[in-house]
């Protein structure tokens, strides 16, 4: 018979709104208690797990939502967007909480940044820019322009919805999968600047994705019923893997965990899904909040057993779990 799924580890209740977003930092002098960064309506938490409380409140958009929140490289670098249009660099060193660097994006939709290291102190950030079908990719932290990515005309793709820079290995060539308002994602090579395969995938605008370089092989959620998995082949060219039907439609975010073993889905069910990658086997429904999940993160411990999930709901609560980290 199944084990009925757990109870989360501990809930944190300190944010008075919805919570968009949600990054673990686990780099720094005590690895056992990482950082959890999150991110809701004006301010971005940075939170205390041993203590289970904000320990700092980053105020930098206008007490606009912040809905994406990423460390470059060190726990005290971090990287917040919000929908005051701006892309703020903080500098969290020492207890300092200065904004040191922005970029202002002049885009309206929720399509959050993503971020990959490409070198040394070097890295590359894709966003959504004022015009509603370009991606912009600058390097960081010179924020010189790499290259704007548009789709050919009459495309009609739609705004992008969802990014995920990758690279097979450090050194090689940077590419980006981006999901359209259409249903479509895609597949950009960013040296050439131009579409190298495309894949209607859903119905449905595609609202969250993310990608395993290893595996060449992604999954995409939209407010529909299905995840769509999908696959490079030796070409490079997009092709669906399979699919996977949900019970209850919308999912908000997906984030495969960094052993490449499983996966957590965002819902509008109220509900965290956890799969198997390998095989897409449903391994746990997580029922705790009491409206819409917004967004997952797996905790990056070095030590498997350690690892967390967290999710943020529309509920104003973040809800932490210990699953399958022995795995």
């Amino acid at each position: 018979m199944a084990l009925p799924p757990p109870d989360p580890q501990f809930v944190l209740r300190g944010t008075s709104a919805a919570v968009h977003t949600l990054h673990f930092s686990c780099g720094g002098q005590e690895p056992d208690f990482p950082i959890l960064f999150s991110g809701q309506s004006g301010f971005v938490h940075v939170w205390n797990l041993k203590t289970r409380r904000v320990e700092t409140a980053l105020d930098g958009h206008g007490r606009k939502s912040v809905y994406w929140v990423e460390t470059m490289g060190a726990k005290d670098r971090l990287l917040s967007q919000g929908r005051d249009q701006r892309i703020c660099l903080w500098d969290l060193a020492e207890g300092r909480t200065s904004v040191t660097d922005s970029v202002f994006t002049e885009n309206v939709g929720f399509c959050r940044c993503s971020l990959l290291k490409v070198a040394q102190e070097r890295w590359l950030m894709a966003m959504a820019t004022k015009a509603l079908e370009e991606v912009q990719v600058l390097e960081l932290p010179s924020k010189t322009s790499v290259c704007t990515l548009k789709p050919e005309v009459g495309a009609k793709l739609g705004m992008p919805m969802c990014l995920k820079l990758w690279q097979l290995d450090t050194g090689s060539q940077p590419w980006l999968v981006a999901g359209y308002e259409d249903g479509s994602v895609i597949l950009w090579n960013l040296s050439m600047g131009k579409v190298w395969s495309q894949l209607v995938c859903h119905q449905e605008p595609v609202m969250s994705l993310d990608f395993d370089s290893e595996k060449a092989k992604g999954i995409s959620g939209s407010s529909e019923k299905v995840l769509s998995i999908w696959s490079l082949n030796e070409q490079q060219n997009l092709q669906v893997y399979k699919t996977h039907e949900l019970i209850n439609s919308g999912i908000s975010d997906i984030t495969i965990r960094s052993d490449k073993k499983i996966l957590a889905t965002a819902g509008w069910d109220h509900r965290i899904r956890i799969f198997g990658w390998k095989k897409m086997k449903p391994l746990a429904v997580l029922d705790y909040h009491t409206a819409t999940v917004h967004c997952v993160a797996f905790s990056d411990h070095r030590n498997p057993s350690e690892r967390l999930l967290a999710a943020g709901s529309k509920d104003h609560r973040i809800s932490v779990w210990s699953i399958y980290a022995q795995t």
